[in-house]
């Protein structure tokens, strides 16, 4: 790849990493309009890179197409977050249980990696550091997709992370960390793992599910 070729390719994957990263924790806010011009300004990319990183979201389900009228962020609903949670929660549950059936020590050693750094942020977001939000984001992502890691399809992690990323959202917009409970929930779920108790985890991962989906709608009112 040519020099330049591969410079503005780097300058739109980054334009693309920050425009996502501020779509998921609200810095671009529910409903906002996406005008070319503002984030050309905002983002320092040109008019057509801007179309493809939007292109791009859009297939996520991060932005919403609007056809002759440009793109925006999509807004949020009751409805959508708990159609969320109910896709997560199928797709996890089934995971885990595959995961937990075929994953070996090299599997196993992933889980407790992924739990350690994430009980690490939320020891210090539960201290009151809440700058470490998107540090805790990114870790709560790597230890779910840990946990399915070892259940044999790419099409069914694929699918977890568009939906996880969305899901996680409505937690980032509406600042959702339920502090102890959380932590307690996500120790649980590494310790049935680890005892490949694939009938527990369920119940906690539908108790981590509900718990968060109650607890963004009350703060979203």
């Amino acid at each position: 790849m040519p020099l330049e070729t591969a410079s503005a390719q780097s300058t739109s994957d980054a334009a693309y990493e920050r425009i996502r990263a501020d779509l998921l924790f609200g810095r671009i806010a529910p409903g906002q309009k996406l005008r070319l011009d503002g984030l050309r300004r905002s983002y320092g990319v040109g008019i057509g890179t801007l179309r493809e990183i939007l292109s791009r979201l859009t297939a996520e389900g991060l932005v919403l197409a609007e056809g002759q009228r440009g793109f925006e962020a999509p807004p949020v609903s009751a409805r959508e977050m708990r159609e969320l949670a109910e896709l997560r929660l199928l797709l996890e549950r089934h995971a885990l249980a595959e995961s937990f059936a075929l994953g070996d020590v090299e599997w196993e050693g992933r889980v407790v990696a992924a739990h350690h750094k994430l009980e690490v942020i939320e020891a210090r977001m539960i201290a009151g550091q809440r700058d470490e939000a998107p540090a805790w984001k990114h870790y709560d992502g790597e230890f779910h997709q840990a946990l399915i890691s070892a259940c044999g399809s790419q099409t069914l992690m694929r699918a977890h992370a568009s939906g996880f990323d969305r899901y996680l959202r409505y937690l980032m917009i509406a600042a959702c960390f339920r502090g102890q409970v959380a932590a307690e929930e996500h120790r649980q779920l590494r310790d049935y793992a680890l005892d490949r108790d694939a009938e527990g985890a369920g119940r906690v991962l539908e108790r981590h599910i509900g718990g968060c989906v109650e607890h963004v709608l009350a703060t979203l009112g």
